[in-house]
């Protein structure tokens, strides 16, 4: 029992996870958690360089 509520429990984070990345990228966002990623461009891989 205890190995189907640890499954649940995963496949719901992934199932979030999904969503949210689907949510980002429907709204147009380049850089999926990033701070910045709220504009049309994100400039913070070239900061990182």
């Amino acid at each position: 029992m205890a190995d189907v509520i640890i499954a649940a429990v995963i496949l719901a984070a992934v199932a979030l996870a999904v969503r949210y990345i689907w949510k980002q990228k429907k709204n147009g966002a380049k850089c999926i958690g990033c701070p910045c990623s709220g504009g049309s461009s994100c400039h913070c891989s070239n900061e990182n360089k």
